[in-house]
């Protein structure tokens, strides 16, 4: 059977320090704050809002003609 040689080789050092880092610590980061209210509600609350801001305006213009008219 024939024997496989390794890809690379492996070297080591002959002076100084060899470190291993295995450790796996855990990281902190900046905690991302979701918004209470999402777009879509808050452009269909605006929408809504508008909405009814309008019908108030017609029914206050609607009787200002029945006080002029009578």
């Amino acid at each position: 059977m024939a024997e496989v040689k390794p890809m690379f080789q492996e070297v080591l050092p002959k002076q100084g320090q060899l470190s291993v880092e295995d450790i796996t610590t855990m990281v902190l980061c900046k905690p991302k704050l979701l918004p209470l209210k999402s777009l879509t509600l808050e452009k269909l609350e605006k929408m809504q809002q508008a909405a009814q801001d309008a019908i108030r305006q017609q029914e206050m213009a609607e009787k200002e003609q029945q006080q002029i008219t009578q």
